[in-house]
């Protein structure tokens, strides 16, 4: 996979389409991108964490990651590791096909927390007859190719939220699996950004001893409190930004005390200062 893509937060084309073969795959830490991204699993045994909530994938299934929303992946390196990517240009989508809604499948996703689709045998079908066409129109430099490939990337997209809206495959979607203190913790989190989120206070609001809290946290998301904590602050200062808000309150409204530390962790994340990106 282009490394580019996963540091700098950004895409660069209307879309991009990976279709990888490996035995390990390429796990991060928590992470978000200013773009959409659907996977499709074809082989092996893959968790996401998705904001608060984790999905064990089956062949077929197909995850929903909308802009911005933290996520991260956890593979099992014992088994080859098939899937298709698709990272897709939120105003390529509204170009390409304005007042259709192609969107509104991460919308829905992120809204109810429902970012998982399970499809029946014929949505495989037709996912697997979508897949082999790209595949085979990837390296393709015919008259038209260009476009027939958009064509492909949007009847993909409205296979997919055909299956957003279909009831049956929301209810199929597994539940968060968190522990209940963990839970409260992360809703907590959310919530209370702009204020003090010490590892100590945080530990004491779910009556946990500091060291336990720790152990438990790491275990259920895979992060450590500090790390999480950071991904938040900075997601949300991104959208305080976009919103028309100085940088300067963005970064004391998302709970940073130093400009400086604030500074550098948001090019860290986005790969652009927070000025370039207002």
């Amino acid at each position: 996979m282009d490394s580019s893509y996963s540091q700098e937060g950004y895409l660069k084309e209307d879309y991009h389409v990976f279709h990888l073969r490996d035995t390990a795959g390429q796990e991060r830490d928590f992470h978000f991108h200013d773009f959409d991204k659907i996977v499709i699993l074809l082989s092996g045994r893959v968790d996401y964490m998705v904001e608060r909530a984790s999905f064990s994938l089956r062949p077929w299934d197909i995850l929903l990651v909308g802009h911005h929303v933290i996520h991260k992946a956890l593979i099992d390196q014992s088994q080859p590791y098939e899937r298709v990517i698709l990272y897709l240009d939120r105003q390529y989508v509204e170009r390409a096909m304005p007042n259709v809604g192609l969107r509104d499948c991460f919308e829905r996703a992120d809204r109810l927390s429902r970012y998982l689709l399970t499809p029946d045998q014929a949505e495989r079908e037709t996912l697997a007859k979508l897949l082999a066409a790209l595949d085979r129109e990837a390296a393709d430099s015919q008259f038209g190719a260009g476009a027939l490939r958009d064509t492909l990337v949007l009847q993909l997209l409205i296979a997919v939220n055909r299956m957003s809206l279909r009831g049956a495959a929301q209810e199929e979607i597994p539940s968060p699996q968190y522990d209940p203190k963990i839970a409260q913790t992360l809703s907590y989190i959310n919530e209370n950004l702009s204020r003090p989120l010490t590892v100590e206070a945080l530990a004491e609001r779910v009556y946990l001893s500091k060291y336990h809290f720790m152990r438990l946290f790491k275990a259920q998301t895979g992060s450590t409190v500090h790390a999480y904590v950071r991904q938040r602050r900075l997601l949300y200062a991104a959208q305080l930004i976009r919103r028309g808000v100085s940088v300067n309150k963005a970064a004391a409204d998302s709970g940073f005390e130093e400009y400086s530390t604030f500074f550098r962790a948001f090019r860290e994340c986005f790969g652009v200062s927070p000025g370039q990106l207002k």
